[in-house]
């Protein structure tokens, strides 16, 4: 085959875990179909089954096919999943036992597009193994050509749904049948939770449960005409927090535009941390499989979530492991530990029963059949899990982000701290009653400061002091 648009750098679009960019910039068709046929090459999936689905973006239809062509065209035998939600492929590719890719940009803008891959049985794949070397080759291939197939047949094409197995499996780890009947909102930000709430919460596929949804943005629209789909912004949450009030609903969840990430609104309006819903989880999967007769079930935490997290998992019986930030540590850190459930500050939860994938739909289930099962409002029921306060992630602007981080532990230079480097840098009181983090983002000249206290009259003070060090503002000891 000729040659494809030597234009294309991949290098703006292939990250440390995924690949993201703006159409036809730094990603096009052609591209795509590179990175399908490098895809197939790099993973030695000629004979195999890959998957390709996309999600509502204007983009992700065309460029699911640009993929296909160059997978086939290497040998692979394409499944079309159609449109999915990123957590849909994770089940598919751990039911099938096939690798695969879903087109999707999650909460980016709509002028971005990427894809998220995946081997074989769910299993992650980033920079460390194997992503980069897809990029390199799908970069020969957009320079040079694809290579001629010789006589090595091509591969086919066929279409599967797997929405109503994917709604079927997770009512099979939380049964909701029995709750008590709860009013819940859901702001879909018109990205794939317009798809699957309806299937798994609803009754579009499986027969209904004692729940009444309002729909906010169901309609799967890739432009975000409403807001945009990443409700990690507050700004984005207004709608919801507006529309549980309005309708006197027990809770609201908001999904991100891939549908993988789940955020929850109290009956008054408030958020519930990512890391309350860690911990609620995290208790009742402990629960469970203790039921089963295991022992000493390991729960995996970033470093950023609030100390609670390991606080409910010690005193429910279970063991605590702290990793770094991001999901591709998560995910190796629960393979080799066999953890039953893991999550992070950002809202994405990792459960052994979905082949350690993360879904945010199993932990708003979670919520709901905790919430169901008792009769306080999820607000009183959620202030158990959150006894401290954080102060939530806070970027600084700044250049030199070593010295920034030096400048901090200068500050705290013989006092009574203990301090770690395990991703950036964690300052902790020594009597337990507050910490700090600071790590320096890979892509952005930001230093990202984190930190959590008994009360605000510890923490809001410390906040400011370390976050003036940071931007060379003058500081009073």
């Amino acid at each position: 085959m000729k040659g494809v648009s030597e234009e294309i750098d991949l290098n703006q679009s292939f990250k440390a875990y995924d690949v993201r960019g703006v159409v036809g910039e730094s990603l096009n068709a052609e591209a795509i179909e590179a990175i399908g046929a490098a895809f197939v090459d790099v993973l030695s999936l000629a004979g195999k089954d890959v998957l390709v689905g996309g999600d509502m973006r204007p983009s992700s239809a065309e460029f699911a096919q640009a993929f296909a062509r160059g997978a086939t065209y290497r040998g692979a035998n394409v499944v079309m999943l159609g449109l999915i939600s990123t957590d849909e492929l994770y089940f598919a590719s751990g039911k099938l036992d096939a690798a695969g890719v879903v087109f999707t940009a999650s909460h980016n803008p709509a002028q971005y597009n990427g894809i998220k891959m995946s081997k074989a049985g769910a299993r992650p794949i980033s920079s460390a193994t194997g992503l980069f070397d897809i990029r390199d080759l799908a970069q020969q291939y957009v320079n040079e050509g694809l290579p001629v197939s010789g006589d090595a047949p091509q591969g086919t094409i066929s279409e599967r749904d797997v929405l109503a197995d994917y709604a079927a499996y997770l009512r099979e780890l939380v049964d909701l049948s029995d709750i008590r009947p709860l009013k819940i909102v859901v702001d879909a930000g018109n990205g794939m939770g317009g798809m699957t709430t309806p299937a798994v919460l609803g009754d579009t596929v499986l027969s209904a449960l004692p729940l009444e949804i309002v729909p906010l943005y169901f309609e799967l629209d890739g432009t975000f005409p409403n807001h945009p789909a990443n409700p990690l912004e507050p700004e984005n949450l207004k709608d919801l927090q507006a529309a549980v009030l309005e309708h006197g609903a027990d809770l609201g969840l908001a999904f991100d535009g891939d549908a993988d990430r789940c955020f929850v609104i109290d009956e008054r309006g408030l958020p519930l941390s990512p890391s309350a819903i860690t911990a609620l989880v995290a208790v009742r999967e402990i629960a469970r499989v203790q039921a089963t007769g295991e022992q000493n079930p390991v729960i995996i935490h970033n470093l950023i979530t609030s100390k609670a997290v390991p606080e409910f998992v010690t005193k429910s019986g279970g063991t605590p492991v702290m990793t770094r930030v991001g999901h591709s540590f998560i995910k190796a850190e629960m393979a080799a530990q066999g953890a039953v459930f893991g999550g992070e500050h950002s809202a994405h939860y990792y459960f052994r029963d979905f082949y350690n994938a993360d879904t945010g739909m199993l932990a708003a289930m979670h919520v709901l059949a905790a919430l169901g099962e008792q009769d306080l409002p999820l607000s009183e029921l959620g202030a158990e899990y959150e006894p401290y306060v954080a102060t939530g992630e806070i970027n600084s602007q700044v250049e030199d982000k070593e010295a920034a981080t030096a400048r901090v532990l200068e500050h705290f230079d013989g006092q009574p701290v203990d301090v770690m480097t395990m991703d950036g840098t964690t300052i902790s009181a020594t009597d337990g009653s507050w910490w700090i983090n600071l790590r320096p983002s890979n892509t952005e000249p930001y230093l990202r400061f984190n930190g959590e206290g008994r009360t605000a009259e510890i923490i809001e003070p410390l906040r400011d002091a370390v976050l003036a060090i940071v931007r060379g503002e003058n500081v009073t000891n």
